[in-house]
């Protein structure tokens, strides 16, 4: 059987293409990777989000996916500011324009890791809490 290592991308289905390029870049910063069709594909290191324009379904309720930043407390500004709908809980979830449901998470809490080469090709330095220090010591990951 093949093993599960990691997450490459994450498909995001929004109406307008143009708009959520524009929304998305007044909450993250990020680069664009490129530009296919009605796809845009945005940077995450060695990572990506391609955003796809055409969405079908209602809006997520309980389905969702976590984005992992630098700085939560800025991003939970920038969703205050562009006037988004941050749901109520103890973490930072949004649901975007478009229906899809976001949380938030900071690098530092928690066990996914990128490494040493990824980080410096980001231009960052985050330290892991304890708490993610001793979940990954417990999977002999750390």
């Amino acid at each position: 059987m093949s093993r599960l290592v990691g997450i490459n991308h994450v498909a995001l289905e929004v109406d307008d293409l143009e708009e959520a390029l524009e929304w998305y870049g007044r909450i993250f910063q990020f680069e664009l990777r490129g530009r296919g069709g009605r796809m845009a594909f945005v940077d995450m290191g060695d990572q990506f989000i391609a955003l796809s324009e055409g969405r079908k379904q209602p809006p997520d309720t309980h389905r969702h996916f976590g984005l992992v930043v630098d700085d939560k407390q800025a991003a939970r500004k920038a969703l205050e500011a562009a006037g988004a709908e941050i749901l109520p809980g103890r973490g930072l979830d949004f649901v975007d324009p478009w229906g899809n449901h976001v949380q938030v998470v900071g690098y530092g809490d928690i066990q996914f890791s990128k490494t040493a080469e990824v980080m410096r090709g980001m231009g960052l330095e985050l330290p892991k809490s304890e708490g993610a220090l001793a979940e990954l010591r417990q999977k002999g990951l750390a």
